[in-house]
């Protein structure tokens, strides 16, 4: 890393990021929409038809699943809950074999080690995507396997083929690899499609420094300086390089068995589909503005109009161009929470307008909140003036202003990083998705590295600040759709049991 990245760092270290300005929590009286049975089919419908330029399944799955496991790392030497929990239902996990557990009563501490260490299965260092989730009749599934099962449900091309990017380590890509090897011809055949995967890293030029508390470069033993990875907000370089029109985002860890995913890959549709409706929308304003206007400044002779004061020489204060303009100002405040700021002239408030149309867009499923950790929906004030919908974790919220904790506390939903996107604008070429990303929207976090402590700087998040620039729509989605896997008991609920 150069020095003058390195300062720059240092100097954000410094100042912090600024706190958002929260207008509100996003709720269904505003900033959700809530779709009847109608209007959900409509959109799933139209997920069918719509054409796309290629479709895509994103599924951020970095680094190993230690955190999975913390409370059963935790309890290996002295057994706590978490290790007697998992061993009085062990044999309802997928991962379960008597060859490496042997047989009921299952020792606390002997099962833990067995679990997470190389004495047995060493999930404790391995990627959550290649760990056993669930078990069928006649199959072990993996978390990846069961994203394989779920993309073909709504992410098949016309050709019946789908793909697939999946952000890894390059230190586990082995044993993805593996894995794939092993069950891709036979879901491929089983479901009749062709699975096109590829496998995609976070850049490691991304990575950011750590510091002192004194905000001091973090000095590691050897006197090299400690460089952390920047946190998902470094993804938007991965989903960038990406070739497809429209895509699907879904963890790693948010699946379910197959009996359960029908309604899953229903509301996926659906968001799909009130995507491709944004899109279409989208693109018929800028069309009809840009019909409008550059038609004005070429005519070179017009017949008069009772009624209309045309003046070639400014398209953009016609009344057909402002009762356009009054429509799309409507349309992004209605449909999308984007109130504008006062315009200083007709020309203006049309490219201002035009400017916030062509933009990326994405559709996040919003579910009931149940205590459950994820950044909350907010309408906020945008640096130009102008309101949007944006996702916030807690710590953008400033705790010593009491306002914004009570809008914190009135947040009625929470995001399951349950995301469709449409990356093309209406000429179909594909936006260059870093020139969209809000660089004050970090966060500065408390870490450890080798007992001592640090401070560690997260670019902006991939859900939060690097999709800030985007056009955004929230949709209540059913809490059924949203079954992640944060601790290995996470495992014992029903939606990961047969």
């Amino acid at each position: 890393m150069d020095k003058t990245r390195i300062d720059a760092q240092i100097e954000r270290f410094r100042k912090g990021f600024p706190w958002l300005d929260i207008i509100s929590p996003a709720t269904p009286s505003r900033g959700i929409e809530v779709l009847g049975e109608k209007a959900a089919e409509e959109a799933a419908a139209y997920a069918d038809t719509a054409q796309t330029d290629g479709r895509c399944k994103f599924v951020p799955a970095s680094g190993a699943a230690s955190r999975m496991f913390k409370d059963i790392f935790a309890g290996m030497d002295e057994p706590n809950d978490a290790v007697r929990r998992l061993c009085d239902n062990l044999e309802k996990f997928a991962f379960y074999s008597p060859e490496v557990f042997g047989a009921a009563p299952y020792d606390p501490a002997t099962t833990a080690r067995r679990l997470l260490t190389d004495e047995g299965l060493d999930y404790g260092s391995k990627p959550k995507g290649v760990l056993s989730f669930h078990r069928y009749p006649d199959e072990v599934r993996t978390a990846l396997a069961e994203h394989l099962v779920e993309g073909q449900a709504y992410m098949r091309n016309p050709d019946g083929s789908v793909n697939l990017t999946v952000t890894i380590t390059p230190e586990h890509e082995p044993l993805f690899r593996e894995l794939l090897e092993q069950i891709r011809p036979e879901y491929e055949k089983r479901y009749g499609v062709k699975y096109d995967i590829s496998f995609t890293f976070q850049d490691k030029a991304t990575d950011t420094i750590a510091v002192d508390m004194e905000n001091h470069p973090f000095l590691k033993e050897d006197g090299t300086v400690l460089t952390r990875p920047a946190g998902h907000g470094a993804l938007i370089h991965n989903l960038n390089s990406l070739k497809a029109e429209l895509v699907s985002i879904k963890n790693i860890d948010n699946v379910c068995v197959e009996r359960m995913q029908p309604v899953s890959a229903h509301w996926k549709k659906v968001l799909m589909g009130r995507a491709l409706q944004l899109r279409d929308t989208i693109r018929g304003y800028i069309f009809a503005l840009d019909q409008m206007t550059q038609m004005r400044r070429e005519m070179s002779d017009f017949a008069y109009i009772p009624g209309y004061n045309i003046n070639l020489d400014d398209p953009y204060a016609t009344p057909e161009c402002q009762d356009l303009c009054n429509e799309i100002e409507a349309f992004l405040r209605d449909t999308l929470c984007i109130e504008m700021p006062e315009a200083k002239d007709c020309r203006d408030r049309a490219q201002a307008l035009r400017d916030k149309l062509n933009r990326p867009i994405r559709v996040c499923g919003m579910v009931r909140n149940q205590g459950e950790p994820g950044g909350g929906p907010f309408i906020i004030r945008d640096s130009d003036g102008a309101t949007s919908l944006q996702i916030l974790e807690a710590a953008q919220i400033n705790p010593d202003d009491p306002r914004s904790e009570e809008l914190l506390k009135g947040s009625t939903h929470f995001n399951p990083v349950d995301i469709v996107c449409c990356l093309e604008d209406h000429e179909g070429a594909h936006f260059d998705l870093t020139g969209h990303v809000d660089e004050e929207t970090g966060l500065i976090s408390r870490k450890s590295w080798h007992g001592r402590e640090l401070k560690a700087l997260e670019l902006p998040g991939l859900w939060n600040g690097s999709m800030s620039d985007w056009n955004t729509l929230f949709v209540e989605v059913p809490l059924e759709t949203f079954n992640p896997v944060k601790t290995v008991l996470d495992l014992l609920r029903p939606a990961h049991q047969q």
